[in-house]
């Protein structure tokens, strides 16, 4: 017997662009769910943020936007709205991350929608959510990781804070709001209604603080930069090496023991500065210093070899490159490639590994308005009125590659 995909039969609306959203609405595709992607004549703004480019498509944008079909429609003209508002009422998921207000505007806030269709679940995607006296503030990851608290803690102490080498708080926002959207979406098979998501990035991000915030309820002090060291653990952190870098997590009392056994340094499992984690922790700096003395000595391969062997919790700090290219990515088939309308691309993997019914990646990013005409069909649009819709403006077609 065949296991259909988990969210097969799903329709989701994905009228969001840059990263958030779209890192939200492609989990849903990998998990069976159906994505139309309502993209403005000019495309989803990421499709602009290059170089580089893979075939002439942003990097950028292919990043976020598998299993998906794009629909490109003009929503400030009447016949564009009308034409969502059809797909509205067969739908069953609507995530939008326009600024608060924006959707009302259009003439689709979730009010409309509801009296369309009962069932639908709206999720509006926000820097600061809905409500409250910053809920106008336009929000993008490095504001909302400056906002959140996050960016204070990233960097060394004395020095400019540093943004992570990713958009973090745009995906986790994306993982909550999916999380929400999958909550509401199970809630509504006893219930049979939809409802109203407000998912805000502030709030996301807020709460990914977590133990740094109770460090504060704990002490009434903000929470140091510690570069690469753990705030409550320790050693916890990347050190120097004789030729690199090496990340190593000395979680357990048992394993501080284990370790100082694999370096050849059991006289500081007993020494008083460092008997146990919390004096580990006060004299932290002592113990660095300590410790890369004798790491100094030695490889990055040949101090991971051995702390692996013992069972200490230890890597590399690979690059992307290395990464990409490491049997452990290769084995879970993290990568591999497609062929598409503009090419062959290379792919990333899905981390949905189920045993009945695990992720899948089965289309490409798409061309903008790939899907456009195949779309308005399934509406009952006939040819000659797609064409009079594109010569209007209303939609637009990809000009063949």
């Amino acid at each position: 017997m065949k296991n259909n995909p988990p969210l097969k039969g799903i329709k989701v609306l994905d009228l969001t662009q840059a990263m958030a959203g779209p890192m939200a609405t492609m989990l849903l595709g990998d998990l069976g769910a159906e994505i139309i992607k309502i993209e403005p004549p000019t495309g989803d703004q990421s499709r602009s943020w290059a170089p580089p480019s893979i075939n002439g498509i942003s990097a950028y944008f292919l990043s976020v936007n598998r299993n998906k079909r794009s629909l490109s429609l003009d929503l400030k003209e009447p016949k564009g709205l009308e034409i969502l508002k059809k797909l509205v009422s067969e739908a069953d998921i609507l995530i939008e991350n326009f600024r608060p207000g924006t959707m009302n505007r259009l003439g689709l806030s979730y009010e409309v929608a509801k009296g369309l269709n009962p069932g639908l679940i709206y999720c509006s995607l926000s820097g600061y959510g809905q409500d409250g006296p910053q809920k106008d503030w336009p929000g993008y990851d490095l504001t909302v990781l400056a906002s959140s608290g996050l960016l204070s803690l990233n960097g060394e102490e004395g020095r400019t804070p540093i943004k992570f080498g990713v958009p973090i708080a745009d995906i986790v926002s994306g993982l909550f709001a999916n999380n929400a959207i999958l909550g509401a979406l199970y809630e509504r098979t006893g219930s049979s209604e939809g409802q109203y998501i407000d998912m805000s990035m502030l709030d996301a991000n807020f709460l990914i603080l977590t133990h740094q915030t109770f460090n504060y309820f704990a002490t009434g002090k903000n929470p140091r930069k510690l570069g690469s060291a753990h705030s409550s653990i320790a050693p916890y952190q990347v050190f120097k090496t004789g030729d690199g870098f090496i990340a190593i997590a000395v979680g357990t009392e048992k394993l501080w023991k284990v370790f100082c056994s694999s370096i050849g340094r059991d006289d500081l499992t007993n020494n008083e500065l460092y008997s146990e984690n919390i004096l580990r922790v006060k004299n932290r700096d002592m113990l660095v210093e300590e410790l890369e003395k004798t790491f100094s000595k030695n490889t990055t391969s040949m101090l991971l070899q051995n702390l692996l062997k013992a069972g200490i919790p230890a890597a590399p700090i690979n690059t992307v490159e290395e990464v990409v290219k490491s049997p452990q990515i290769k084995a879970r088939g993290m990568v591999s490639s497609m062929e598409t309308p503009y090419g062959k691309i290379p792919v990333t993997g899905t981390a949905f590994k189920m045993s009945r019914t695990p992720g899948k990646v089965t289309k490409a990013p798409p061309l903008l308005g790939e899907d456009t005409a195949a779309i308005l069909t399934e509406l009952g649009y006939d040819a000659e009125e797609i064409e009079s819709l594109e010569k209007a403006g209303v939609i637009k077609r990809p000009t063949p590659q």
